[in-house]
């Protein structure tokens, strides 16, 4: 499906939509990230100006996903839509316009960060055509604000 059958428009996130994203991942997105803060979006809009995807139906925010390539792999994360316009084509059109950009940056394969308990997320996901790599994990370690000198 394309972004013009579900009347979806999927741009890229500016700094002036950092509190709009918040706003939505609080009603959309399962669990809470140490970078969800005005501070943490705003870096990530700084960083990389178009890893941020928008999806708007009529001007409204609907939905988000995060397309981040750091030259070797394209991460996704934070996709999100309102509950309200979840099965409307809204993931699958953020979905597309993530892989059209991966593809542009030469990526070769995506993967997504996906909460293990989010059965409602696992079946977004497996409509996409993506599926769960059992033989990996994910480690993770909080950093300090100040790393020390």
């Amino acid at each position: 499906m394309d972004d013009a059958d579900v009347n979806v428009v999927v741009r890229a996130a500016t700094a002036g939509d950092a509190g709009a994203v918040l706003a939505l991942w609080r009603k959309a997105a399962e669990g809470v990230s140490v970078t969800d803060d005005l501070d943490g979006v705003g870096r990530l809009i700084a960083r990389d100006p178009q890893a941020l995807l928008l999806a708007e139906r009529q001007g409204e925010l609907v939905g988000t996903v995060i397309a981040g390539f750091d030259g070797w792999r394209c991460h996704l994360y934070r996709l999100a839509v309102l509950p309200a316009r979840r099965r409307q084509g809204v993931a699958a059109a953020l979905l597309a316009a993530a892989e059209r950009r991966f593809a542009q940056l030469g990526g070769r394969r995506a993967d997504a960060m996906v909460l293990t308990g989010n059965a409602l997320a696992h079946r977004a996901w497996r409509a996409g055509g993506y599926r769960p790599q059992e033989e990996w994990q994910r480690w993770v370690k909080p950093l300090p604000r100040q790393l020390p000198r």
